[in-house]
């Protein structure tokens, strides 16, 4: 799944499951390792990481349709500038909000980026807070549908065991 605007991208793939062999836990049998290739002004990195669970995973194309939709509330940052998103997983890596919405459907869109997916010049830095990284894009209604249908097809072959 692709998500791009003119100055930046993220794009995200699952690619296996953690473990291979289904060992009887709903945890471990369903970690999925996704990759992840950022572009930013900033600079561009990578990252694979088993970050999402499979059910969680398919919630990424629901709130990308959500926000086509309209019905995703603008998150706004809290009194001391922190962002807070608004579709969180168990493992903090991966994150996402809608910053702000246009008259005209477009909507600009957060994808937050921490620890293990954060860029590299944050990895480590014991001051780098949860969720505070962002790369921001503005989508329009079509780009946003196209993403969620990307990703449940990239999901396909990956059921929850």
């Amino acid at each position: 799944m692709l998500l791009s605007d003119r100055v930046s991208s993220v794009e995200l793939h699952p690619v296996r499951y953690q473990f291979a062999a289904v060992r009887g836990d709903s945890y471990d049998d369903n970690w999925l390792v996704i990759d992840g290739t950022v572009t930013t002004p900033e600079g561009n990195w990578s990252f694979a990481d088993p970050c999402l669970l499979t059910d969680e995973a398919r919630q990424v194309a629901s709130w990308l349709r959500a926000v086509a939709a309209g019905t995703v509330a603008v998150t706004e940052p809290d009194a001391e500038g922190q962002l807070s998103p608004d579709t969180w997983f168990i493992e903090p890596l991966l994150a996402f909000s809608l910053a702000d919405r246009s008259e005209d459907g477009a909507a600009a869109i957060r994808i937050h980026l921490s620890l293990e997916a954060a860029p590299p010049w944050q990895q480590g830095d014991d001051g780098a807070d949860i969720y505070q990284y962002v790369v921001g894009m503005e989508m329009d209604t079509a780009a946003l549908l196209h993403a969620a249908d990307q990703w449940d097809l990239a999901l396909t072959p990956f059921p929850s065991r």
